[in-house]
């Protein structure tokens, strides 16, 4: 398997990460939390729809650019370091290709390629996260299937949530006939699953190499003793160990974007590993950059908490690991756990 990317991702990757350099500064991540601009985010979905990546996982025949989930991590990752608080993910990697894939039941796809339209996707326990920005809530598990549904159609009670930047709703009640109805099978809602356990990778990813990024700029000017914090040997032993995490995070999640596009038999197992991964690099970044950065670390004035708060949501609203780490069980011949065992093999 060759893990490098090809000159078209490459260069997608590059065009993202500028846009959102220039549009996705942390003022307006703050933007995001209760009580900020809507203003900026409004522009900043705008462009992302004018560039083309919220379609991009849509068939050309579609409206979209017809890529596959391998050509979206590097995107995403970016979509992570810059943690931007709009539900890119969920529209792009997500609701995108299922909406295509079931026909277009609802006719939402035009507007969702044209950025015209925001869908949040509901996870485990009925939590949505940017659910109180999106226009259209994809429910991937209700009792009669899949639907796509407008928030005012169920019943719905705001969030909060570490991180306020997620504007996060929790499902209260949805009738049986609210909303459009997806009639997709099994096999394709097990992929959405996975293209959504892959776009979480991905932004973890992203969030950790930000996270870095700050401490190692933070070390390298704060000193003690006469000397920058950085040059200190603890010091540079976490940032080694942080970094050498991310490192191996990375390829890892190519390659379940890889087994999601090719349709590989590996995939349940690839797409766990690169997430377990993924979420112990970004957790292990996390707790390194708060210990070097120091107190300054824990306020709300500086911006390492708006992504270390976003990492840590994401790994929250997954549930947890215990389903990812069954599936690696699985895979490898383990034997299934028992209630005896404590629900671990």
């Amino acid at each position: 398997m060759r893990f490098a990317l090809t000159d078209e991702q490459a260069t997608l990757r590059d065009a993202v990460d500028d846009l959102l350099t220039a549009e996705c500064p942390p003022a307006v991540v703050r933007a995001g939390w209760p009580g900020g601009d809507p203003a900026p985010l409004d522009r900043l979905w705008t462009a992302l729809a004018e560039m083309g990546l919220l379609a991009a996982a849509v068939p050309e025949s579609a409206g979209g650019l017809g890529l596959t989930e391998v050509d979206l991590v590097p995107p995403l990752t970016a979509a992570g370091y810059a943690a931007v608080p709009l539900p890119v993910a969920e529209t792009a990697a997500v609701a995108g290709p299922l909406l295509a894939a079931a026909g277009d039941p609802g006719g939402q796809l035009a507007a969702l390629t044209e950025g015209r339209c925001r869908i949040a996707v509901a996870g485990p326990g009925g939590l949505v996260p940017y659910g109180q920005r999106a226009d259209l809530l994809l429910l991937l598990t209700p009792p009669d299937g899949p639907r796509l549904v407008r928030p005012d159609e169920i019943a719905t009670t705001p969030v909060p949530t570490m991180d306020g930047s997620r504007a996060a709703l929790r499902l209260t009640g949805v009738g049986p006939s609210a909303g459009t109805r997806l009639d997709v099978p099994a096999d394709l809602l097990a992929l959405t699953a996975d293209r959504a356990t892959l776009a979480a990778a991905a932004q973890l990813v992203g969030l950790g190499r930000r996270m870095l990024d700050l401490t190692v700029a933070h070390v390298g000017t704060r000193r003690q003793f006469g000397a920058p914090v950085g040059s200190f040997q603890a010091v540079q032993h976490q940032l080694a160990d942080a970094l050498l995490g991310l490192e191996l995070a990375a390829p890892a999640v190519l390659a379940a974007g890889w087994a999601a596009a090719t349709g590989a038999d590996s995939r349940p197992a690839d797409v766990s590993a690169g997430y377990l991964l993924a979420a112990d690099a970004a957790e292990r970044t996390a707790r390194a950059a708060l210990q070097c950065h120091g107190a300054i670390g824990y306020t709300t004035e500086y911006d390492l908490h708006l992504y270390a708060k976003r990492g840590w949501a994401i790994v929250a609203a997954a549930g947890g690991t215990d389903h990812h780490l069954d599936r690696l069980g699985t895979a490898i011949g383990l034997p299934a756990a028992t209630a005896e065992q404590g629900g671990r093999p």
